[in-house]
C-alpha cells in the first residue's frame, strides 16, 4: 500500500471533494482543489430569508452512518449539531393531511394495518396477499417500485414509496434501482418469498441493534456552513482551494503522473481525485479513458427547485409536524413542504417573529413545472400550501433555488454501471473517482466514497470494494428534504 505522498488535485469542490481534500491532508499530502463555480458546496448551500439564515440546499444528514456527523466534529462544529425538534411527519393525500405511517422501510411495511389510513381497504387486501404469492426473482438488480407493487400493489408505491424516493433522488420509482437506492429492501428480496416477511425481520434486528440517538441530524446555522467548515480546515492545514476554475483537461504524464489544465494554467500532480458531477467527469476521462467516458455519459439527472417561504408569525398557524411529502398520483405541484421553523429549533430560536418553510417542486422528467418564473412558483406553492394547511397569509419574503440537473438518477443497473466505471478507471494509476454519481446522494455516502477514493490511490481497494458490496443507503428525513 502506498502512501499519499507528492501533489493531489481533487476536481470539484462539492461535500465529496472536500471530504478528500481532507483526508489527504491528514495523509501528508499537498492538496490543490479546483472548482469550476464561484464557491464551495455543490448541493449544500446556505442562505437567508428575510433575513433569516436556512438552507438552500439539502438540510439534513443521516445520523445512523458516521461519516458527516464525524466530518462535522473534525471541523470544529460539534457544539453545533441539532436534531430536529420534531420527527412527525404528514402526507396530504386524497384531501388531507394523514399521519405519516410508521412500521414500514423507506414506504414499504412489515404489515397491512400500518399503511391504514392511507392505502384504500382494497390496497390493504392487496398488501396481505404477499404472504401468498410465489416467489419473485429480482436478479442482479430491479426497480423498486415495479418488485413492491407486484408484491403489495401499486397503492403502495404510488401512495407512499414514490413521495419518499421523490424526496431523495427526485426519481420515478418504477426506475430507481432497489439494489442501489435500497439496498435493505434488495437483500430481503433476495432471501425472503415474502417481502412484508423480511421488513418485519428488518425491524426486528434494528429493534434489537437498540439503535439510540437521531436518525438524522442538522447544524445550527444549516447544513449548507458544513463544507465551509470543511473548507476552512482545508486552507488551514495548508491546502488550496481555487474557485471560477474550471478544469478544461486532465492528461497522463509520460513519467506516470497527471497535468491537469484549466485555460491557460496547470497544475502537475502525482494522483488526481475526480470529485465532479458524471457529465464534467466523463468529458475530463475522454482522453485518457473513453470507456469511463462513455458510461458518465449515460447517466441522467433530475432538476428541482426549493421555494423558501417567510411568514410573519403573528397570525401564521400551521399543523404540528415538520412538514409533509405529497405522492405524484395526487396531481399537486408541489412534492413536498418543510415546515423548517417547526423541524429545526435553531430557526425558531434565531428567528422568534417569522414562520419560515419550504417547498420543492420538479422530478425526474417533469420539465414544465420548472419552466415557469420564480413568481409562478411561489404562486403554486402558496395555492398548495393553502389547499393542504389552510395558510392563507402573505409571505413577507421569498426566495426560489434553482438546482438543474441536480440529482442523479440510479436506475436499474446502476451499480453494473458504477462498476464498470471503476474498472476503466483502475487501469490508470493515481486516479479515483467519488460523489453523488456513484455511491448514493446522501452526505454521508458522499464522503465515505471520497474516503474511499483516497484510499484508492494509496492502493487500498477495501473501501471501494465495502461500497459496491454494501451501497450506503439515502434515506429521506421526513418532509421535504
Amino acid at each position: 500500500m502506498r502512501e499519499v505522498q507528492g501533489q493531489v488535485v481533487v476536481i470539484g469542490a462539492g461535500i465529496a471533494g472536500l471530504a478528500a481534500a481532507h483526508r489527504l491532508l491528514e495523509r501528508g499530502a499537498r492538496v490543490t482543489v479546483l472548482e469550476a463555480s464561484g464557491r464551495v458546496g455543490g448541493k449544500l448551500l446556505p442562505g437567508e430569508v428575510a433575513g433569516a439564515r436556512v438552507d438552500l440546499g439539502a438540510e439534513s444528514m443521516l445520523a445512523r452512518r458516521p461519516e458527516a456527523v464525524a466530518l462535522a466534529r473534525e471541523v470544529g462544529l460539534a457544539d453545533r449539531l441539532q436534531p430536529p425538534a420534531t420527527a412527525t411527519a404528514s402526507l396530504w393525500t386524497r384531501g388531507a393531511l394523514r399521519p405519516f405511517p410508521k412500521g414500514h422501510v423507506m414506504g414499504v411495511p412489515g404489515t397491512a394495518s400500518a399503511l391504514a389510513g392511507v392505502v384504500s381497504e382494497e390496497g390493504l387486501a392487496r398488501i396481505e396477499r404477499d404472504a401468498e404469492l410465489p416467489r419473485t426473482e429480482v436478479g442482479d438488480d430491479v426497480a423498486v417500485g415495479e418488485f413492491v407493487a407486484e408484491r403489495l400493489g401499486r397503492e403502495v408505491v404510488d401512495r407512499l414509496l414514490e413521495p419518499m424516493l421523490g424526496g431523495v433522488y427526485a426519481g420515478d420509482a418504477y426506475r430507481i434501482s432497489m439494489r442501489s437506492a435500497v439496498p435493505q429492501l434488495f437483500q430481503v428480496a433476495r432471501t425472503h418469498t415474502s417481502l412484508t416477511e423480511g421488513v418485519r425481520e428488518l425491524q426486528a434486528k434494528a429493534a434489537a441493534a437498540q439503535q439510540t440517538g437521531p436518525v438524522f441530524m442538522g447544524i445550527r446555522g444549516g447544513i449548507g456552513t458544513l463544507p465551509l467548515a470543511v473548507a476552512d480546515a482545508v486552507r488551514a492545514r495548508g491546502g488550496e482551494i481555487l474557485t471560477r476554475t474550471p478544469v478544461t483537461e486532465l492528461r497522463r504524464t509520460p513519467e506516470g503522473g497527471w497535468t491537469v489544465r484549466s485555460g491557460e494554467r496547470e497544475w502537475l500532480a502525482d494522483a488526481v481525485i475526480l470529485a465532479a458531477p458524471a457529465p464534467a467527469a466523463a468529458r475530463l476521462l475522454r482522453a485518457e479513458s473513453p470507456g469511463a467516458a462513455a458510461e458518465l455519459d449515460g447517466v441522467e439527472y433530475a432538476s428541482m427547485a426549493l421555494i423558501t417561504l417567510a411568514y410573519r408569525r403573528s397570525g401564521t398557524a400551521l399543523p404540528d409536524g415538520s412538514g409533509f411529502l405529497v405522492p405524484p398520483v395526487d396531481g399537486r405541484t408541489i412534492k413536498a413542504s418543510t415546515f423548517a421553523s417547526q423541524k429545526w429549533g435553531w430557526i425558531a430560536d434565531e428567528n422568534p417573529d417569522l414562520v419560515v418553510l419550504r417547498t420543492s417542486v420538479g422530478r425526474y422528467g417533469e420539465t414544465e413545472i420548472l419552466q415557469r418564473d420564480d413568481a409562478e412558483l411561489v404562486e403554486v406553492s402558496r395555492q398548495d400550501l393553502k389547499a393542504a394547511t389552510g395558510l392563507d397569509a402573505a409571505p413577507v419574503a421569498a426566495r426560489v433555488t434553482r438546482w438543474d440537473d441536480g440529482l442523479p438518477q440510479y436506475p436499474v443497473g446502476h451499480h453494473a454501471r458504477v462498476a464498470r466505471v471503476r474498472e476503466h478507471v483502475a487501469r490508470l494509476p493515481g486516479l479515483a473517482v467519488c460523489g453523488a454519481p456513484y455511491d448514493g446522494v446522501g452526505i454521508p455516502a458522499c464522503i465515505a466514497s471520497a474516503y474511499a477514493a483516497v484510499d484508492q490511490i494509496r492502493g487500498d481497494l477495501r473501501g471501494v470494494q465495502e461500497l459496491t458490496a454494501h451501497p450506503v443507503q439515502s434515506l429521506h428525513g421526513g418532509a421535504g428534504e
